[in-house]
């Protein structure tokens, strides 16, 4: 029997998630764990994009399973966050079997938050393979979203971003999900207004209910963007899991349809200054679905992207010394 939803992407059976944070670094860390080796692929669509262990990932390469998925702020100081991880996974007897090694599998993206009034005096010692362990220890079926994890530190071009996640149960009882941490050159909502991009997509009052304005203002499609005033401060990391079995290149075909709900969701989208990037998982709990299902499976994902993206301005909290304003402080009432 299928159990109710949490708007989570541990919705889809065998993944947990764990975030660990630091206030006066606003920067994190978001670890998404497999319970078992799941298959997961990767597909890059920004222009800058920083990532640990993506090229086994393709299709034709030897490993076909992987172990975890870090998101993390910190640009590339933050790639190490998946050391940590890596480190906790091995120290748990996981990986990929070599002889009598085990090595586990821990792709990584990371976002670029170096410059939003948080403290990064970090001396020699970055923190993000302490933080990664943190976030592996905290791993489990509910998380924070909003300013936690990979999205404490997260900006857009108006508001502060964050973490968001999203889920949906398809007919036959597939799950599909997504985990998104926002921290992109543009913006998640419609010129000056309060309503978001991705409203067509929005399940019951998950980001505030508002709808689409109607009609559209017309500085809707202007372009306000990071690069206008803070070259470099980007990046939108995604994770979009099913349960449903997949090859690697059936994952990867679901990674590229999954992009969609960056450009439904985010104005712009995919742009040379944002390293923008979906990972896949599949974890295989589910019956297969033939190849018109995945159709259905992603479609349903770009939308589950679209909505994790809204929820993760939309829950994002003030915190001091803040460069950015969050939704609920500009417009909430």
């Amino acid at each position: 029997m299928n159990q109710p939803l949490r708007n989570l992407i541990t919705d889809v059976a065998g993944l947990q998630v764990g975030n660990a944070d630091d206030v006066a670094l606003k920067s994190g860390v978001t670890a998404v764990v497999c319970a078992e080796p799941a298959v997961a692929a990767v597909h890059v669509m920004g222009g800058a994009p920083g990532t640990r262990e993506t090229d086994l990932l393709a299709p034709e390469n030897t490993v076909e399973t992987i172990d975890a998925i870090v998101l993390s702020g910190g640009s590339a100081f933050g790639l190490d966050a998946a050391t940590g991880v890596t480190a906790a996974l091995a120290a748990a007897g996981r990986g990929h079997p070599v002889g009598p090694a085990r090595v586990p599998i821990v792709p990584a993206a990371i976002l670029f938050d170096l410059l939003n009034g948080g403290d990064k005096a970090w001396g020699d010692t970055p923190p993000y393979a302490a933080l990664g362990r943190a976030a592996y220890a905290a791993a489990g079926e509910t998380f924070a979203l909003g300013s936690a994890g990979a999205g404490a530190g997260a900006t857009t071009a108006s508001l502060k971003g964050g973490l968001g996640s999203a889920s949906v149960r398809l007919a036959g009882g597939v799950t599909v999900a997504a985990l998104v941490a926002v921290n992109a050159v543009g913006q998640t909502t419609i010129g000056e207004e309060a309503h978001f991009w991705a409203a067509a997509f929005e399940e019951g009052n998950e980001f505030g209910g508002l709808g689409l304005p109607a009609p559209l203002p017309e500085a809707a499609t202007r372009l306000r963007h990071k690069a206008q005033a803070r070259l470099g401060e980007s990046t939108t990391i995604a994770v979009v899991a099913t349960d449903v079995p997949l090859t690697k290149a059936q994952a990867k075909r679901l990674a590229v349809m999954a992009h969609d709900g960056f450009a439904r969701a985010l104005w712009p989208s995919h742009t040379p200054l944002d390293g923008d990037l979906v990972f896949t998982l599949a974890t295989g709990r589910a019956t297969a679905a033939p190849p018109i299902g995945m159709i259905a499976i992603g479609s349903a994902a770009a939308a589950c992207v679209a909505r994790a993206i809204a929820r993760a301005v939309y829950e994002a909290t003030p915190a001091p010394g803040d460069l950015l304003p969050t939704w609920r402080e500009r417009f909430a009432r």
